[in-house]
């Protein structure tokens, strides 16, 4: 009986946790996880969703980050478990997980980045370079590395709208109360931070092999046609 349970469990996780899924999740929560700590923090460039929340609650708070992430993630589950299965919990657990382990490691080392708080404007684009490919490697595989993804993927599912304005929405609610501790012109810079992120985030999400191979082929059909036409001219 055990043998049979502890068997089926061993089975269902292979088939939820698959390499490629694994190496998504770690790969994409460093990569967000490390642009938060080195660009955000230190800018004050803030995020929206749970990861502006993360940031709001270290300024009033000071609750760290490796506490707080997990807290507002199961937080967030709990409102999306319904509409997003089983599956997504299990993967979210673990991108949870990885994600508070890469800023427990973050914020014992030094900054690793370059200090970009004199170019607010550059510190907007860094940050939604790291946050949308990280978090965007995260989402593609189903999973969510913090509660904003699985908000917004709620929210998308039952509005039956694209998640890069899902995530707009939770965005901007979470700066409009960043307005408690931050100058309105960071918040703007914020503001290119959230639409570049989820911008990135939903193309990195929806890019695939198939799709890459089908416009190389569409090219490639359409270079050969126009040969073609050349040569009979």
């Amino acid at each position: 009986m055990f043998r049979r349970i502890a068997s089926a469990v061993v089975k269902d996780l292979k088939r939820v946790f698959t390499p490629g899924t694994i190496v998504c999740i770690v790969i994409g929560t460093a990569i967000a996880s490390f642009g938060l700590h080195n660009v955000h923090q230190r800018t004050g460039i803030t995020e929206g969703g749970v990861l502006g929340m993360i940031l709001l609650l270290n300024h009033w708070f000071h609750i760290p980050a490796a506490i707080a992430s997990p807290a507002l993630d199961l937080c967030c589950y709990l409102l999306a478990f319904r509409m997003l299965g089983k599956d997504f919990l299990k993967t979210s657990a673990f991108a949870s997980v990885c994600l508070a382990g890469w800023f427990f490691l973050w914020e014992r080392l030094p900054y690793l980045f370059p200090d970009l708080s004199g170019s607010p404007l550059l510190a907007a684009i860094a940050g939604a370079l790291f946050i949308g490919v990280g978090v965007g490697l995260v989402v593609r595989k189903g999973a969510s590395s913090g509660g904003d993804d699985a908000l917004a993927m709620a929210i998308s599912k039952a509005l039956k709208c694209r998640i890069a304005a899902a995530y707009l929405f939770t965005d901007v609610t979470v700066l409009l109360l960043s307005l408690t501790y931050l100058p309105v012109h960071k918040i703007a810079f914020s503001l290119i931070t959230v639409t570049l992120s989820s911008t990135l985030l939903d193309l990195v999400k929806s890019v695939s092999r198939e799709s890459i191979s089908r416009r190389l082929a569409l090219r490639t059909a359409k270079n050969n046609d126009c040969r073609g036409r050349e040569d009979q001219a």
